[in-house]
């Protein structure tokens, strides 16, 4: 034990460590992401057409896809920009979903859940509008 600490503390190494994953109720969460959803303004969320919005606890990587991707959010669909006139002939609603575990990963805070819960909706549903991953980037949507 070094000598500037008393006896029966805890060692605690030294050098940079990862912070811990931010701990947030399943319904605390999925408040979060109500009232992300409840900052899009009210004429976007209007032509929002057929999407759900889904909270699910972690993405599980489907076969062939690498083991280790991680994802916030998945926009699933076929984008306003891309729908014809035979779109709404019985198409089931487009699906977001917010993935709870990894966006609590890399959070430290409540406020911070909070903002990338907030970063993770609009990046979603500007998929839904047909607005692609390069364009959030021009746009500082990161």
């Amino acid at each position: 034990m070094p000598a500037h600490l008393p006896p029966g503390l805890p060692i605690i190494p030294e050098g940079p460590h990862e912070p811990l994953p931010f701990e947030m109720s399943a319904d605390d969460f999925e408040a979060a992401v109500t009232d992300a959803l409840g900052l899009i303004p009210p004429k976007l969320a209007a032509a929002m057409d057929n999407v759900a919005v889904f909270v699910e606890d972690d993405y599980v990587p489907g076969p062939g896809e690498d083991p280790d991707t991680v994802l916030l959010g998945l926009y699933e669909g076929v984008p306003l920009t891309e729908r014809d006139s035979w779109w709404d002939a019985g198409s089931l609603p487009d699906r977001i979903t917010i993935f709870r575990q990894p966006i609590l990963d890399i959070c430290v805070s409540r406020e911070e859940v909070i903002r990338e819960v907030a970063v993770t909706v609009v990046h979603e549903i500007a998929h839904h509008f047909g607005i692609d991953d390069h364009r959030l980037h021009e746009l500082g949507w990161d």
